[in-house]
């Protein structure tokens, strides 16, 4: 089982207008309503592609409730804790020739609700994924990842962590089996701006070296680099297509590379429905359907 854990979900609002006027009445053109976060994303394309998961975290208030009764309907199980104070974040997207973003702060998560949730990620077995990713919230340690792994570690849960900075890199010790910084990212831990495809690879290896069994890095435009724990290093080119939407896509990258993964047992086979899966969210207004993703899986290569 795949269980996702998002410690900041949201309602994302998204707006499109012909362009925005600051200071002004602006108008929608079109809008749309989705249930987000990142951990929540990799849930729902995960459903989407017909992988069985539990998305897991903590909801708060009528949002709360909205964004769970939200993915029960698209057939998503929720194992989530209930605060009792504030609401859970909406998120305004604002694409109007440029993306302007306004992010919600979310409910303050205090530390008998964590505990709980410490409990609940007790019950996973060996053999099974724990999906951690996004920031987190500035009511929580920020070692709260490494505290998960560390009282998960010896118990064979498969861990996945997409997250920035120390937060990726503390986490390393304790041998996640997936982590997918973007070329960004990855440039960041080391100080530098990566361009060539072996820069990233050697900064990718280095992470290797420091624990990750299989470092996925994402690329935009230029497709995608896996360093897998054998060894090998392949790249996926990104397949051709008009960029709608930047949110969740790299989300979509992780749900479409465990799904590839569990699949074949394929680490090549997992990056090529990781990228399928990626691109299609990137050419869509919303999350990636298996629809969408089946079609760019075929243009791209073996």
């Amino acid at each position: 089982m795949i269980y996702t854990v998002t410690f900041n979900p949201a309602i994302d609002y998204v707006v499109r207008l012909d362009r925005l006027q600051p200071g002004a009445i602006n108008r929608a053109r079109e809008e749309l309503v989705q249930f987000g976060g990142k951990g929540v994303n990799v849930s729902t394309v995960l459903g989407n592609l017909g992988v069985e998961n539990v998305a897991m975290g903590f909801l708060a208030g009528f949002t709360g409730q909205a964004l769970e009764e939200g993915l029960s309907a698209a057939g998503i199980r929720a194992d989530f804790i209930h605060l009792s104070e504030g609401f859970t974040r909406i998120n305004v997207k604002i694409k109007g020739g440029e993306e302007t973003e306004v992010n919600g702060r979310g409910p303050a998560i205090g530390r008998g609700a964590l505990e709980e949730l410490f409990r609940r990620l007790d019950r996973l077995a060996p053999g099974d994924f724990l999906v951690l990713a996004g920031s987190i919230p500035a009511s929580l340690p920020s070692d709260v990842y490494e505290q998960i792994l560390a009282r998960l570690d010896g118990r064979g849960v498969q861990a996945v962590v997409d997250a920035e900075g120390e937060l990726l890199c503390k986490v390393l010790n304790y041998r996640p089996f997936l982590i997918k910084p973007n070329n960004l990212e990855l440039g960041a831990i080391f100080g530098r701006e990566l361009h060539a495809p072996e820069e990233i690879r050697d900064c990718a290896a280095a992470l290797q070296r420091r624990g990750a069994r299989n470092v996925l890095v994402s690329m935009a435009g230029d497709g995608a680099l896996l360093l897998d724990e054998t060894g090998a290093c392949h790249r996926m080119p990104a397949p051709k297509g008009t960029v709608r939407n930047s949110v969740g896509a790299g989300d979509s990258m992780v749900a479409g590379f465990l799904a590839g993964w569990l699949r074949t047992g394929s680490y090549r086979e997992a990056l090529r429905l990781g990228t399928a899966a990626g691109s299609a969210t990137a050419f869509a207004d919303g999350l990636a359907t298996r629809e969408q993703v089946e079609s760019l899986l075929r243009k791209l290569e073996p």
